[in-house]
């Protein structure tokens, strides 16, 4: 583009895009809307921040009429739409990703389980058993863009390796999380509905086998799917999942021969400029959409959709999920609010047991021979790794919600742990890599 083709508005929008192209901006904005819900649920206006999320929302289709808080149309239906693009994430990484390799895979898997299994024994000896003891699943959780938001304000500080370390690492921790949630946070199962939604995952994974490749046949397939997964009493965001796993993976055009049939089409709509304008002749628009068509051949629909959702979800979605989420009223003895065994598991979980399960996983896997530091990462590096785990917030919230309800103390005692937890291990995490530099990987 010359200099004198650039439009005013994308001057004005280039500082914008620039945002939206880092890592961390995802993070930025996430906590940006914690802070806000914070500071609106204990400002005067604190009643309006209820009353907001308290919304009746309805939709109605013929005879049927569906009454949701707007709370619930995020929870239940925006953030499936955030465990669709994570279900994305998880087959993208099973198939070509760090998870495609037995070896590889190893490290990430062992320090996720570890990192999960010791928070929720950690959290249950503080917490009990009963009610306050359904919030086991609560430190179990990592929140993949603060993490990657963290390792990217260290810069080259942060190995290459650890990054994709950390983003594997985060997914099997959200596939251990959807199970939980699938497994542990289910109400009272509707057979005929759950029926339902197994006829519609069959239908999908049929319309994957037979070729059809159409994004609009699986987001309608992947709405009913929603519908009967929210009536069977498991909660609606498993369905993201489990269309994510049905979306096709391949390309119907191999690089080679698009690299060779691109050249050919853009050598014909050089061929149709007249003095270096380009000629609206049918000839020159038909050489772009050929183009056009034989990129989206080209491309698999699972990467084609994860990168067209992924923005919406991480400037969106997840931000709405914290502001409508984070709301929690400081009480002004905090001390004691700190010492109640909900707030106190939640703490002790992400921040003791996060380190010491992801540390004590890699050590044992890469001990026994089963696996390797990636190049360029040592265990300092794994250490502070370990401190980010400990950022649950994002899917630590939305367990918690799902353990306790909504409204009750409990609820926010577990929101302040969450809080409180995640700001000490991010800005741990960050001190520990950063002081760590990036030296060569050593033995443990």
């Amino acid at each position: 583009m010359t200099r004198s083709s650039v439009l005013p508005v994308d001057r004005l929008l280039a500082p914008f895009r620039e945002f939206a192209r880092t890592s961390a901006s995802g993070g930025v904005l996430l906590m940006g809307a914690a802070v806000v819900a914070l500071i609106w649920a204990n400002s005067p206006f604190a009643e309006t921040y209820t009353n907001v999320w308290a919304t009746e929302l309805s939709l109605a289709v013929g005879d049927v009429t569906v009454s949701e808080s707007l709370l619930h149309v995020v929870n239940d239906g925006l953030m499936a739409i955030f465990f669709l693009v994570v279900g994305l994430e998880i087959k993208r990484e099973v198939l070509v990703g760090e998870l495609a390799s037995r070896r590889r895979a190893t490290l990430p898997i062992a320090a996720a389980v570890g990192g999960a299994v010791v928070p929720a024994v950690i959290f249950l000896a503080v917490a009990g058993g009963g009610a306050a003891g359904r919030g086991w699943g609560v430190p179990m959780a990592t929140d993949i863009a603060f993490a990657l938001g963290v390792l990217a304000l260290l810069g080259r500080r942060a190995p290459f390796g650890l990054r994709i370390f950390v983003a594997a690492l985060a997914i099997v921790d959200d596939l251990l999380a959807v199970l939980v949630i699938a497994v542990f946070y289910t109400a009272e199962l509707s057979m005929p509905a759950l029926a339902m939604a197994g006829v519609l995952l069959g239908t999908l994974v049929v319309a994957n086998r037979i070729g059809v490749r159409r994004p609009l046949v699986y987001a309608m397939l992947g709405v009913g799917l929603w519908l009967a997964v929210f009536s069977s009493g498991i909660h609606a965001t498993v369905a993201g999942v489990l269309l994510a796993l049905t979306i096709p993976a391949t390309t119907r055009l191999d690089s080679d021969a698009y690299v060779d049939h691109a050249r050919e089409l853009i050598a014909d709509f050089e061929g149709r400029t007249v003095g270096g304008e380009d000629a609206s002749t049918s000839e020159h628009h038909a050489a772009l959409w050929e183009l056009e068509d034989a990129t989206e051949r080209a491309q698999a629909p699972m990467l084609r959709i994860e990168h067209a959702l992924h923005p919406w979800v991480s400037f969106l979605i997840v931000p709405l999920f914290a502001l409508a989420n984070s709301g929690v009223r400081l009480e002004l003895d905090i001390a004691a609010t700190v010492r109640q065994p909900i707030t106190l598991g939640v703490i002790l979980g992400l921040i003791i047991g996060k380190q010491v399960g992801i540390t004590l996983g890699a050590a044992a896997v890469v001990r026994a021979g089963l696996a390797s530091l990636p190049d360029g990462v040592r265990w300092r590096h794994i250490y502070g790794v370990a401190w980010l785990g400990g950022i649950g917030f994002t899917m630590s919230l939305f367990i918690a919600a799902l353990a306790y309800g909504e409204g009750g103390a409990e609820l926010d005692s577990a929101k302040i742990g969450i809080l409180a937890a995640s700001l000490i291990a991010g800005a741990a995490g960050f001190g520990i890599l950063r002081a760590a530099g990036t030296e060569a990987p050593a033995e443990p």
